[in-house]
């Protein structure tokens, strides 16, 4: 019979599939039968012909990438119950939220994300939550507090009657619960009072959003009252202390601001504290890249080294009271030894804007990593690299859900944030190449890392590939087989063959068929818009003609934000990021006219034109660009403003005009 100490936490169940290999091995076979059938031909055919060869020959690295990944990728099955017979004692949990502007991420969100981790299934006296707020913001402070006093009757609530969604905002907009005759009484009547009391949570907040002053400016509000959000003083406030150390009380809250001078770096979300496959098959190599959220650390990782030794005092900065509590963590003592009204003082040295010099915060692995736009993969990586595995962890239900921005324009810059900072560690000396030459990075991590940090790098190609159907369309020359030629079914089965793939892929997630196309749209629109300026941006940093600045994004404030008559629908603003993708759509529609027109010149006597293949590619395009299609004739949010239009049919005007040129000498 087992014994409790013998019962397994967790479980490592393999996901590889035989079929799945066979399809990337074949996929794989057809990439490199083109390009050997480029390379064969290279000499007899002009420019158009090498920028394919280069193209595709970076589509098939990726993909090399792309099989890394999903070799053999796994799951993890995990057994808390287990967890409680094999401890004498939980560790303690410090729970972090950060938010930086209170108009682009409204307090709804904030308080919602606190609440719900108040109100975790884990003793409170084991808890801590910290919220950073960069704005400084005295609407959010006032936001927390208020939700501090709501907070002592949803945790209660949530343990009471286990409840499993623990953001009030996604639970009550719940229209799954449902009260029969028969059901519990006294549970209704406690819902319908938690309901009404965050009801009027959020119209205190509202209203507080409304006004120039959310709140009179004294008392614990007294800080606020001349503070700059670029500038202001660090301001530490202790919302909520669980002092008698109650295990089923609420956790510690604590509201953190960090001190700002303009003079000073500030290292946002680091300073202050994919597709379908890639966590999982990341998970069977060395483990899922950190992305700044939905994660656990533990504290020696962070800490990295003991700080008994001389060094450790520079590593670690000049607070004793800071380099004392590293040293209980790294013991691992399960409490802190103090309260923390009593840690204050300590608090507001650390959190100065100068503590930071002269010390390894920031670098060397300790704390989160600064010097990228993408701080958390950068920290994700520095772990990695020093032979740290992580694990991918999915609970069910789902765990750690959370808003993310829905319109066009906030998801496309998020995009163009992520592909520019990781451009940028591909090529400083945080190299994932580097890490595995010279650290503890495995080879085929590596090659994971080299698969997410090329975001900004396959802008290029697939711009460049964008281009050769209408430029073979316009000048009546060709790039793709001809219909009579063999190779040309090696395009069709590629083409085919990798689109039912990925289609099973969605599927096999229970997705739909709407999911994917919308996903298959994104990937083009993403790659050719929002990634191409993250390049743009890495490139004129190289130059040092601008730097880099972290854009945070609007997220939608509830639930329901996507149940009315716009959702799905793409909306826009007059943000240059969407010039390429609309250049591109006016291009392709170009092309498609000339070609049904036939207005192209005469083809070269000992050369073919252009076929099928390059009006199936400007199709394929046009398809993929629909929404933009749609802006053309849109209003409002949902319609491409005119500036937008002017400029991309200027650079569509010049580029039809070099292509014309090139064919007249």
């Amino acid at each position: 019979m087992a014994t409790p100490s013998s019962l397994p936490l967790c479980e490592k169940i393999s996901r590889t599939s035989t079929a799945q290999r066979a399809i990337d091995v074949i996929i794989l076979f057809l990439l490199l039968s083109l390009l050997v059938y480029r390379f064969l031909f290279l000499n007899d055919h002009g420019l158009t012909w090498l920028l394919a060869f280069l193209c595709e020959s970076w589509f098939t690295f990726i993909w090399v990438l792309v099989m890394n990944i999903k070799w053999n990728p796994v799951g993890y099955k995990t057994y808390p119950d287990n967890l409680l017979p094999r401890v004498t004692e939980l560790p303690s949990v410090d729970m972090f939220v950060t938010t930086t502007d209170s108009v682009l991420e409204p307090p709804i969100i904030t308080i919602n994300t606190m609440l719900s981790l108040m109100a975790v299934d884990y003793p409170a006296h084991k808890l801590a939550c910290y919220v950073s707020d960069d704005g400084c913001s005295p609407l959010t402070f006032y936001s927390l507090v208020e939700a501090s006093k709501f907070a002592k009757l949803w945790v209660p609530f949530c343990k009471k009657y286990n409840i499993q969604v623990r953001a009030p905002f996604k639970y009550f907009s719940d229209d799954s619960i449902t009260f029969s005759e028969g059901s519990n009484w006294e549970f209704h009547q406690e819902w319908k009072m938690i309901k009404d009391e965050y009801e009027l949570l959020c119209h205190k907040i509202e209203d507080a959003a409304q006004k120039s002053r959310p709140c009179d400016f004294t008392g614990e509000f007294a800080e606020f009252s001349n503070v700059e959000r670029k500038s202001h003083p660090t301001i530490i406030k202790v919302i909520w202390e669980n002092k008698e150390g109650l295990q089923d009380g609420l956790p510690h809250l604590v509201y953190v601001s960090r001190e700002k001078r303009d003079k000073h770096p500030h290292h946002y979300k680091a300073g202050a504290m994919n597709v379908l496959y890639i966590m999982h098959g990341m998970s069977g190599i060395q483990g899922p890249h950190y992305d700044g959220t939905r994660c656990f650390h533990r504290r020696k990782i962070i800490y990295g080294l003991s700080p008994y030794t001389m060094e450790s005092i520079n590593e670690f900065g000049s607070s004793k009271e800071l380099i004392e509590s590293i040293a209980h963590a790294l013991k691992g003592k399960k409490d802190p030894p103090d309260h923390l009204w009593d840690s204050i003082e300590a608090a507001h040295q650390v959190t100065k804007c100068d503590f930071e010099y002269s010390t390894n915060w920031g670098t060397e692995l300790l704390g989160w990593r600064y010097g990228s736009t993408t701080e958390d993969v950068l920290t994700g990586l520095a772990i990695h690299k020093r032979g740290w595995r992580s694990v991918y962890c999915t609970p069910d239900p789902s765990a750690f859900l959370g808003c993310a921005p829905s319109g066009g324009s906030a998801a496309m810059t998020q995009q163009k944030r992520w592909a520019t900072g990781m451009l940028e560690i591909l090529l400083s000396q945080n190299c994932p190449i580097f890490a595995a030459l010279f650290e503890k990075l495995q080879f085929r991590q590596c090659l994971a890392y080299l698969w997410l940090f090329s975001w900004g790098i396959r802008s290029i190609f697939e711009l460049c590939y964008a281009a050769l159907p209408v430029y073979c369309i316009i000048t009546n020359c060709f790039f793709l087989p001809k219909v009579q030629e063999p190779t040309f079914y090696v395009l069709v089965a590629l083409f085919v063959i990798y689109n039912l793939y990925t289609l099973s892929e969605y599927l096999g997630t229970g997705q739909s068929i709407q999911a994917w196309w919308n996903n298959q749209r994104m990937a083009r629109i993403t790659t050719m818009t929002a990634w191409f300026f993250g390049f743009l941006n890495v490139l004129l940093k190289l130059l040092r003609i601008s730097e880099n600045v972290f854009e945070v994004t609007k997220k939608d404030q509830s639930s329901d934000a996507s149940n009315g008559d716009d959702a799905g629908r793409f909306t826009f603003d007059d943000s240059p990021i969407f010039v390429p993708g609309t250049t591109i759509l006016l291009l392709h529609l170009t092309a498609l006219v000339v070609s049904l027109l036939k207005l192209q010149p005469p083809a070269d006597h000992d050369r073919h034109g252009s076929g099928l293949g390059e009006v199936l590619c400007s199709v394929w395009l046009v398809l993929c660009f629909w929404p933009f299609l749609k802006g053309l004739f849109g209003k409002e949010k949902h319609g491409i403003p005119i500036s937008t239009i002017c400029k991309s049919a200027a650079l569509a005007l010049l580029f039809l005009h070099l292509c014309r040129k090139t064919t007249t000498g």
